[in-house]
């Protein structure tokens, strides 16, 4: 009953028109950045009891990525919400054409556990940048940072304006029963499936960030070295527990032994001997993930890592070879620091098993080739990703992030965010000096002129 009484409210909010005012969706973004700089350490304490995150991986992959979408909408927020003109027709004259972005309304937005304050607040910072009223619904995975975002959320703004609920999938479905106007959620292809048949019941729009197999492409042409400390950073932070992190390795069959080498040395120029000890690499998220990732050890060869800690739930970052290409490590995203190794003989051969398989939400190429470079970013289609580098992209503001197919739908970051949580509205205004009558009836004789101005 208090998540419908708080609804209603918030319905009544928006229909006031205070969020329609450019100047206080800045305001509340101030209030917003402020507001996480003072809480900036319970909010790196609450990442590192969660997911075992050092004080940088916390602010560089989270409250940073957060502060750059702050400043990045609130300099351009005033250009985006502004009447964009367009060209107008022949057949409309005299008149002004224009497009006008208007607030949705009430919106929801479903956040994972995996990066709970970036994947909860970017998106966060697009709905206020927009001017909607947000029901904001962190993962109870995530129980530490969730409970520090919504004291932090409940104490910066009015309950009509930003609402936050904790809870696990009972919470989940009563929210799913309340009529939002657009619907955000971040999480599995699985609960994606059931949030959009939920939506579907008031043909609600959605957008899903989802996630699936990202595979990072090495040809003969790459710089070996470079990729290797790319690729072994892109899959540990977070202990590989990131939707765009490389998923798996397709590399040149005569490359694959160097190729090894090198990446068994820079897992140990970033983490040591015994990464298990390293403060500086995460713990997996709890008991059920880490039994499953502990599962997947054993579906091929390991040439890299392999050890666990059942007390601490790290897992060493892990290579295996030979997979078993039935099983799970080579079907289910993998999300822990496991990188499954097949290789190719011919390129072509290595773009065919990407393409025979779900639209991944990355794809990752180290190759100077630059032919290669333009068949692989125009024929195969994936979310979105990097040429000789992995996950960077996901990170600048000016590029909208989303995936395709079984990865996802919509997208967002920067102005692509504020168009998700906002409808852009086509407006004529006719000027009423002249009234040309070719559209009016009667039709006889008209068709000529109407061709030669339409065709």
């Amino acid at each position: 009953m208090e998540i419908e009484t708080t609804i209603t409210q918030m319905k009544s909010f928006f229909l006031s028109g205070k969020t329609q005012d450019i100047k206080w969706r800045k305001e509340q973004l101030r209030k917003l950045k402020k507001a996480l700089i003072a809480n900036e350490a319970i909010l790196s304490e609450a990442l590192n009891k969660d997911l075992g995150k050092s004080s940088y991986e916390s602010f560089v992959t989270e409250l940073g990525l957060v502060h750059e979408e702050i400043n990045y909408t609130i300099k351009h927020l005033g250009h985006w919400a502004r009447p964009q003109k367009v060209k107008g027709t022949l057949v409309a004259f005299p008149s002004k054409n224009y497009t006008l972005a208007q607030p949705l309304g009430l919106v929801l937005i479903m956040s994972p556990w995996n990066y709970p304050i970036q994947l909860t607040l970017a998106p966060l910072v697009a709905a206020i940048g927009a001017g909607d009223c947000i029901v904001v619904k962190p993962s109870r995975y995530s129980a530490f940072t969730s409970k520090a975002i919504k004291n932090i959320l409940d104490s910066t703004f009015e309950k009509e304006f930003i609402s936050t609920y904790e809870g696990g999938s009972e919470m989940n479905v009563s929210l799913l029963k309340q009529r939002f106007d657009y619907i955000f959620f971040t999480g599995s292809p699985a609960v994606g499936k059931t949030v959009m048949r939920a939506a579907a019941e008031t043909l609600t729009p959605v957008s899903l960030e989802l996630g699936g197999k990202s595979p990072v492409i090495v040809d003969d042409t790459a710089d070996l070295r470079t990729a290797a400390r790319r690729i072994a950073w892109g899959k540990c932070i977070n202990a590989g527990q990131t939707c765009v992190a490389p998923d798996y390795l397709i590399i040149d069959a005569k490359l694959k032994d160097q190729f090894i080498t090198f990446l068994r040395e820079e897992f140990i120029v970033m983490y040591g001997d015994n990464p298990i000890e390293n403060s500086d690499f995460p713990h997996i998220i709890n008991d059920k993930h880490y039994t499953r990732l502990k599962q997947l050890l054993k579906e091929g060869h390991i040439v890299i890592g392999g050890r666990s800690d059942d007390s601490t739930r790290k897992i060493e970052p892990t290579v295996i070879v030979d997979p078993q290409m039935d099983k799970p490590l080579m079907n289910d995203e993998i999300f822990g620091p496991i990188l499954p190794v097949i290789t190719y003989t011919t390129f072509s051969d290595a773009c065919k098993f990407v393409q025979m398989r779900e639209h991944p939400l990355a794809l990752y190429l180290f190759s100077n080739d630059k032919k290669r470079q333009q068949y692989v970013t125009h024929t195969l289609l994936y979310g979105g990703g990097c040429i000789n580098d992995t996950v960077m992209h996901l990170s600048n503001p000016h590029m909208a992030f989303g995936g395709v197919g079984n990865s996802g739908m919509g997208s967002y970051h920067g102005k692509a965010g504020f168009e998700s949580f906002s409808h852009r509205k086509s407006i004529i205004k006719k000027g009423n000096w002249i009234d040309i009558p070719l559209r009016y009836a009667p039709y006889k004789g008209k068709l000529p002129l109407a061709k030669k101005l339409m065709k």
